[in-house]
């Protein structure tokens, strides 16, 4: 399975294309669609959410409301483009035209600066249209395809905020991966402890006020994983590994951990390892999960619980100094829609990314060239790994 995006923030339409998906998985837009609306909602979302309601439409491979095997596209249109005809138009223009809302005042923590040098652009908005978070609606309508598949085979998916511009959330211990999705659901800011939703809300509102951004971190959690994806015998084979690359690579995204993560620094090796158990009902469990569902690259059948972490979001109404770059003068930033907070959106992109990785790995590892045949082989090797 691979996939490309394809699409700027204010051009007329995105796009993704998926190959590999197996013949015969149901899939509807509506699939999709839901989780495009998860990904523009939460408190604290700013103007372009209000403007855009983003529907996706099949143009390949889904006939009568199952995959047929050949690439999948998908495009999503973006409304805004109808104001922005002459600043986005594909033909050249005149002069005077492109100058409008020419962009040379880079924003500090944005892609503006870098991509102008490395692609010689006189015009920062080339870098801002296409390193927008608004590429992120094609990886989540990507994710929800790979969510329809992992829910084939009895996986399931969630996610949830754990940090809070500074603030830490208390999760109750032991929770379902239902219930974390379920709890979250409820939550205009993605938390599964109800009592510090108001707390939250108020502080995204002053932050707003202040005209500055929060970060924080989003957790993901996938049970019903099989045993034995991944690798040891290649670095590039390692799927934790795999899954740190696509979590980073979200916009605003810094770092990753897994389990305990950077945690597991501070104690003994007796206070991580997760011991052994065995059952005749189960297989092969652990008493813990402190790695977070990873043994050596592998997933060892234990819940995977993957953590990232993401910056504040660089645009601030109240903007910080930088540097015109046709003049070398100082100038305040640029100001572009920007919202106070996108952590609940940025963790629906996160457990989409998720999903897409762990469908990758499972496209890979069993036959599936249809979905009958990729069912049949991943039971299969249930029961080995519950016997070995």
């Amino acid at each position: 399975m691979r996939y490309l995006t394809a699409g700027e923030s204010h051009g007329p339409r995105l796009t993704a294309i998926i190959e590999g998906i197996p013949a015969g998985l149901p899939l509807t837009a509506e699939d999709i669609n839901g989780d495009l609306k998860r990904r523009q909602g939460g408190y604290g979302r700013g103007g372009r959410m209000k403007i855009e309601s983003d529907q996706v439409f099949f143009t390949s491979g889904v006939r009568h409301g199952k995959t047929t095997g050949a690439p999948i596209t998908m495009d999503v249109v973006n409304k805004d483009h109808q104001k922005w005809l002459d600043i986005m138009s594909a033909e050249d223009i005149e002069d005077r035209l492109k100058s409008k809302r020419k962009i040379t005042h880079p924003r500090p923590g944005h892609a503006d600066l870098v991509g102008g040098i490395k692609y010689r652009f006189d015009d920062l908005r080339n870098s801002l249209e296409r390193s927008s978070a608004r590429e992120t609606t094609m990886r989540v309508a990507v994710g929800a395809v790979a969510k329809r598949l992992l829910a084939e085979l009895d996986m399931e998916i969630a996610n949830h905020v754990v940090v809070f511009g500074g603030k830490e959330i208390d999760v109750p211990e032991d929770l379902t991966v239902a219930e974390i999705k379920a709890r979250a659901a409820q939550s205009e800011v993605s938390i599964v402890n109800q009592e510090r939703e108001q707390e939250i809300k108020d502080y995204i509102d002053q932050i707003k006020r202040d005209g500055d951004t929060i970060g924080g971190v989003v957790e993901t959690v996938v049970g019903g994983v099989p045993v034995g994806l991944g690798s040891y015998v290649q670095w590039d084979r390692k799927l934790d590994a795999r899954l740190a690359q696509a979590v980073v690579s979200i916009n605003a995204f810094k770092g990753v951990e897994f389990g305990l993560g950077f945690e597991a620094g501070y104690r003994k090796g007796s206070q991580v390892m997760d011991e052994i158990l065995w059952s005749k009902e189960d297989g092969y469990t652990r008493r813990t999960n402190n790695l977070g569902g990873f043994e050596g690259g592998m997933t060892n059948g234990q819940p995977i619980v993957v953590r990232g972490v993401m910056k504040p979001i660089p645009t601030l109404y109240k903007p910080l100094m930088s540097v015109d770059i046709e003049t070398h003068e100082p100038y305040k930033a640029t100001v572009e829609r920007s919202d106070p907070t996108a952590l609940p959106a940025a963790s629906v992109v996160m457990e989409a990314v998720v999903a897409t990785v762990l469908a990758q790995e499972i496209l890979e590892k069993f036959s599936s060239d249809n979905l009958e045949e990729l069912k049949e082989a991943v039971a299969k090797h249930r029961d080995y790994t519950k016997n070995y």
